[in-house]
Parts: C-alpha cells; sequence; structure tokens
C-alpha cells in the first residue's frame, strides 16, 4: 500500500501473525482491488502485508512500511492510472529494488510510466491483465508470487510445469519501452531518470515523512469512470460540502444534510455558475479528505462549508466560502433564526455566495424556491429525502416513500415533496420492484401535482418526463419536459442522465452518450452516472469499452449489483455466457434475489445452453409473480434466448398491455436480437411508438 491515502479500518483479508512475504503497493484510490489482490493471494497461503490493514496502532506509517518492504520477500506493484502520479508507490519501488527483492507489475490498466517507475521496472515481471481482465488474470499472479517464493527444490516439474519454469518465464513481455538493442538509448533514459530520482528522492522523502507525521490523510477511490474535464476550472465554481449536525444530540444529520442540499439545488440553478452535483458533494461526507483534495476532484475553485445546530424551534447556521488556491475564507457568516426562517437562511446564504464570486443572476426568483409555511411539514420532506438520498438496490425504499406522504399530508401545497416522491416511485418502477402502474402511474400523478403546484420546480418535470418517457410512450411530450427542466437548472446531472435515456431509447446514441458523459462532468464522483456510461457503450455495441468502464467502475463499487448486471449483458453478447453468470449471481446475492436480476441470471443461463437451470430459473419466477411483480420482458427474453419465440412474443405482447418499462429501449436491445427478424418485431415497435 502506498503512503499516498492510509485510511482507518483494515483490508478485506485477515491479517495473518505470520512474518508475510508479499508487500502490496497501490495507489489509494485502487485500494477495493488491491483488498481483492490481498484475499486472493492470501487464499492460496501467501502471507501479505497491505496497509493500513497491517500497520499498528500509533505507529508510523513511514516506519511501517520500511520495515514491511525490508521484510518481506515480493513487492507486488497494481499498476494503474492512479499510481502515475503517485510519489509514494515510485519511494516503495525505489526501496524494493534497493533490497533486491523481486517486483510483480500486475498491470491493469494501460498507462505511460514517468522515468523513475520505467527506471525502477525495467527489468521486473509483468502480468498484464488488460485483455483478460481482473478476475481472470488473478489466478496467474497467485500462481507466479507462489513460484518467486518457492524454494528452488520444492518445485517438483513434473506436478508444476507451469510454475517450475524460470520466474521471468512465468510473465510476458512488458508492453512498453525500446527493443533491446537500442542499448545506448536505454543508457540515456536510466541515466536521465537516476538523476531525476535523486531529486525526487529528496523531495518526496521529506514530503512524504511530514505528511504521515501529520497523519493528514489523503481521499480514496475518488477518480470517476468518466473522462477529466476538458476545460480549465472556472473562478465561477463551487462545491457545497455536507454541513456538520452540531446538535446536542447528534440527531439532526437529515436536517443537516437537508440544509446543504437545499444550497446545491439552488445554486446548481444558476447558468453562469457551475455546481457539482449532491451524490459527488456528498461522496466526501465522514472521509478525512482536506480542502484542496476535495476541490480537485470536483474541479471547483472554491468550497462552501458549514454546520447546523438545532434545538427545538431555534437554529443556527454557520457558514465559510473558502477560495481553494490560497485557503482564503472569501465570506463567513452565522445566522441566528428560528425555524420558521429556514429558507430565509437559505436565500441569504445563496444571494452571499453569489455576490462573492461575482455571478450575474438575471432573474432573482432562480435562488427562490418552493417554500413550506409547516416546520413539521419541512422536517418530514427532509426526512424522507434522507432516507431517498441513501437508498441503493439492497435497501429499501419505502421507509422513504412514507415520509413523503406524511409530509403531503401536513402540506398539501409544497411541490418538492410531490417531485421527490415521485422520482422515488420511478426508481421503483424502473427495476420491477412494482408494477408499472403503481410506479410510473404514481410517478406521474405525484410529478403532474409537483409541476401544477410549481410551475418552475425543475425536478418536476425531470420526473414526469420520465413518466411519459417509460409510461406514456409519448415522446415528444418526454422531451418537453426535459429541455424544459434543462431550462430551469442546467446544471441537474440527474435530469441531463434521464435525458440520456430518452435519447437512448428513440436510437440518437451517439447524443445520449454525450449527454450522459456532460451528466458526469457534473457529478464527477457520484455512483450512478458513471455506472450508466458503460450501458451507453453497451447499447452502442461497443462490449469492449463497455468492459473496460464496467470493470473500472466496480473496482471502486464491488457491491453495486446495477453495474455487475451490465458487465453480464456485455460478457454475453461477448459470448462469454460462464464469466456472465458469475456476474449475475453476485448481482442476485446482493440484491437479495430481486426479480429483475434473478431474470438477467435466467437469460444467461439460456445463453450458455444451460435450458435446465434456464426452465428452472422461469419456474422460480412463475413462483415468485404469485406473490410480487415480475416483468413479462424480462421472462421473454429468457424464452427468446431458449429459441422459443411465440411464448417470447406472447410475453412481449403481455408487456406492452402492462407498459413494461424497458419495451422503450427495444430499438436497439441487444437481447432482442433473435426476434428482429420476425414480421411481429416491427409491430412491437410500433406499438411502442418506436416503428419506422
Amino acid at each position: 500500500m502506498p503512503a499516498d491515502a492510509p485510511e482507518s479500518g483494515g483490508g478485506q483479508a485477515t491479517a495473518s501473525k505470520a512474518s508475510p512475504d508479499v508487500f502490496i503497493s497501490y495507489a489509494s484510490q485502487d485500494k477495493a482491488l488491491a483488498d481483492s489482490v490481498c484475499e486472493t493471494l492470501e487464499r492460496a497461503g501467501v502471507v501479505c502485508w497491505i496497509a493500513p490493514r497491517d500497520v499498528a496502532p500509533g505507529e508510523f506509517y513511514a516506519d511501517a512500511i520500511v520495515g514491511a518492504i525490508n521484510t518481506t520477500r515480493v513487492v507486488v506493484l497494481l499498476l494503474t492510472e492512479n499510481v502515475v502520479g503517485s510519489p509514494h508507490v515510485l519511494r516503495e519501488i525505489e526501496r524494493a529494488s534497493a533490497k533486491r527483492h523481486p517486483v510483480v507489475t500486475f498491470r491493469v490498466e494501460a498507462t505511460t510510466l514517468p522515468a523513475g517507475l520505467e527506471y525502477f521496472l525495467s527489468a521486473s515481471h509483468w502480468l498484464d491483465a488488460t485483455a483478460s481482465g481482473v478476475d481472470a488474470a488473478l489466478p496467474k499472479l497467485g500462481k507466479a508470487v507462489r513460484r518467486l517464493l518457492a524454494p528452488v527444490a520444492a518445485v517438483e516439474p513434473r506436478h508444476h510445469a507451469d510454475t517450475a519454469k524460470p520466474p521471468a518465464e512465468l510473465f510476458p513481455q512488458r508492453p512498453m519501452g525500446k527493443p533491446s538493442n537500442q542499448r545506448l538509448n536505454r543508457a540515456i533514459v536510466a541515466t536521465v531518470a537516476v538523476i531525476a530520482m535523486v531529486v525526487a528522492y529528496l523531495f518526496v522523502d521529506k514530503l512524504w515523512l511530514s505528511k504521515h507525521a501529520a497523519n493528514e490523510r489523503p481521499i480514496a477511490a475518488v477518480t470517476p469512470a468518466a473522462i477529466p474535464p476538458a476545460t480549465p476550472i472556472s473562478d465561477k465554481s463551487v462545491a457545497v460540502m455536507p454541513f456538520l449536525d452540531m446538535s446536542e444530540k447528534k440527531d439532526q444529520e437529515y436536517f443537516s444534510d437537508g440544509m446543504s442540499e437545499e444550497l446545491i439545488d439552488k445554486l446548481a440553478r444558476i447558468p453562469e455558475l457551475r455546481v457539482p452535483a449532491r451524490t459527488s458533494s456528498f461522496y466526501f461526507k465522514g472521509k478525512q479528505a482536506t480542502v484542496s483534495e476535495i476541490a480537485k476532484a470536483l474541479s471547483v475553485a472554491h468550497v462552501l462549508e458549514g454546520s447546523v445546530r438545532k434545538s427545538g424551534n431555534t437554529l443556527r447556521v454557520t457558514t465559510q466560502l473558502i477560495r481553494v488556491d490560497n485557503g482564503y475564507h472569501v465570506w463567513s457568516e452565522t445566522y441566528d433564526r428560528q425555524l420558521t426562517d429556514v429558507f430565509k437562511v437559505q436565500d441569504e446564504i445563496a444571494g452571499a455566495v453569489v455576490k462573492a464570486l461575482k455571478v450575474s443572476i438575471l432573474n432573482e426568483e432562480a435562488l427562490r424556491a418552493a417554500q413550506t409555511t409547516n416546520p413539521e411539514a419541512y422536517e418530514t420532506y427532509l426526512r424522507a429525502n434522507y432516507y431517498f438520498d441513501n437508498f441503493d438496490l439492497t435497501s429499501d425504499l419505502q421507509k422513504s416513500v412514507d415520509y413523503y406522504r406524511q409530509a403531503i399530508k401536513l402540506d398539501p401545497n409544497y411541490a418538492p415533496t410531490y417531485a421527490h416522491m415521485a422520482q422515488a416511485y420511478a426508481f421503483l418502477a424502473f427495476f420491477g420492484e412494482v408494477s408499472p402502474s403503481e410506479g410510473w402511474g404514481k410517478a406521474k400523478e405525484a410529478s403532474s401535482l409537483a409541476v401544477q403546484k410549481d410551475e418552475r420546480l425543475p425536478e418536476g418535470h425531470g420526473a414526469l418526463a420520465l413518466a411519459k418517457l417509460h409510461f406514456d410512450w409519448d415522446f415528444p411530450g418526454a422531451e418537453q419536459e426535459f429541455k424544459r427542466a434543462l431550462e430551469l437548472n442546467p446544471n441537474d446531472a440527474d435530469v441531463r442522465h434521464d435525458y440520456a435515456h430518452y435519447l437512448m431509447a428513440i436510437g440518437r446514441l451517439a447524443d445520449s452518450e454525450a449527454e450522459s458523459r456532460r451528466a458526469v462532468e457534473l457529478d464527477p464522483v457520484g455512483e450512478g452516472l458513471t455506472s450508466c456510461l458503460c450501458w451507453h457503450s453497451f447499447a452502442t455495441r461497443d462490449y469492449d469499452q463497455s468492459v473496460r468502464l464496467a470493470e473500472k467502475f466496480l473496482r471502486s463499487h464491488p457491491d453495486d449489483p446495477w453495474e455487475r448486471t451490465i458487465l453480464g449483458w456485455t460478457y454475453e453478447q461477448k459470448r462469454m455466457p460462464e464469466q456472465a453468470i458469475a456476474q449475475f449471481k453476485r448481482a442476485v446475492k446482493l440484491t437479495k434475489g430481486a426479480p429483475f436480476f434473478v431474470a438477467a441470471l435466467g437469460h444467461a443461463y439460456a445463453v450458455a445452453g444451460n435450458r435446465r437451470e434456464a426452465e428452472e430459473t422461469l419456474q422460480i419466477l412463475s413462483d415468485r409473480a404469485t406473490k410480487s411483480y415480475v416483468s413479462p420482458f424480462d421472462l421473454a427474453l429468457i424464452h427468446a434466448a431458449l429459441g422459443e419465440k411465440d411464448k417470447a412474443f406472447a410475453l412481449l405482447d403481455k408487456a406492452v398491455s402492462e407498459r413494461s418499462t424497458f419495451l422503450v429501449y427495444s430499438k436497439w436491445e441487444p437481447r432482442l436480437d433473435p426476434l428482429r427478424s420476425d414480421p411481429r418485431f416491427q409491430d412491437l415497435l410500433r406499438q411502442i411508438g418506436l416503428g419506422n
């Protein structure tokens, strides 16, 4: 582990009391990958040393890492894009080379090395996982490491033909560097690298040790699966960080989070101002990251911090706006108000930020969102948002919906409650947790009310657009609502992402991908938006790109069932059914057997030719359908993969009558390819409104 970012807590594997054999060197952003490698090696009997797991409490990281490198016999370097800019990984490899320890480079991403690493790794062992994927290459890594650790006499060639080879023969030629006959050029490069290393060594040594003496811990896993921003950081940019809950009992987190989220929404409505989305800002909640690290990850020039102390009906809000490049506090203020004045406080803070950043506002109303005069309704609404914002596919969303209903009873005229409840129902409908009529029907009803009560509410138009797309199949109406939402808030990453769904549905796949990338720029470290980038590659049938994006995302979000499902779909199209089955099984386990993911597994069984398992899955889903909703569209896909076209079209007819969610993506859906040549398929597209 590099000294980049030791975090509290340990790796996934259990630390062993035996002397370690292998030191794992990696950039802090790749912690999930490092834990996976550690776990694989230790299952194979190799004792690993990995930070922060094996750093004793109170021990200096620098001392612990140097000591570990000295005592271990092999260093495994996880080579990713993140390593290139890490001075601490460079220090570790330099130390290992000085001790003449073999370095096994596990290459996960194609990247160009700086001169220093190029010099030290020029003679090391390389294992390239960029083509085969990490999962496929891990067993070979374990075998190679065991071979390097094994005494020569302990290896029996007749039983270990592949591992009995000299260590250099276990690894392919590293995929970079000059031909061996260009010795003069190599000598020049090596000489320059050594000089550079002497200078870098002295600088990094001082920086590294002083950094760890201060226990400053940089962030981990903030590199998104997206393209870095193409434009310089604008002075008119600000990230609103989660406000701290300073209440006596620390039980008002929902309120402090809500304050931050409301400010993000207000400021994001100003076209001239760049404001990262909530999920990106909230990614850093609870992490020991410096302001400069947060600003760099979010590509902003300013950070707005604050705290909230709420006691009964009294409220104290403290805020400060920081310019990141010099640490200067541009503005700060403390507000002591009654709870009924919470909206005025939000308006004043937003106005102060706008004034400090010298942003012009054509319409002052842009900062004034809908308000409620009922404090209890507002608090209940914030509680609902808290549960919705912290929801994922492995948890229950019903608590959020229940709170939204309570808030509506307390104040039936507060438009944001309807808009957010519509988003919750849309989420349930998209993954088939409820029937389309219940999910999309209620989403349309709630979003329509939101727009009626506040026509300037972008979330209301965005939710209504989704319902018109997936339930009404009103494609012109959906586009109109999306454009109105983006007119009201051009910085709404979620609406841009949803608009990309519309473009995907109607077959404008290049435009869809561009809109999705724009959403990721606004929400660079949010999980959901970066996750869907590989779905766009899947839609365009760029399966290699889809695999690369999915694997990169899963290294930092290994328990994301949606991403594993997209990866599984891609493996199916690449005729890798066993790998697809493995991904779907993991998704099924993570979601405790949600029908959407069980059906995906059934389809993979059918693609693999495992007819018995596919039919058993169909029976499981049929039994489940007597108790909860199961989409006929998902069942149709399994029958199509089994070659049962009549059954597939019968189920698709039922899906049309139910308005099954994924029907709107039929124009390009690869899993429907076995049915495209049938005349009934064109009739299906016409019924949906996607026919020529």
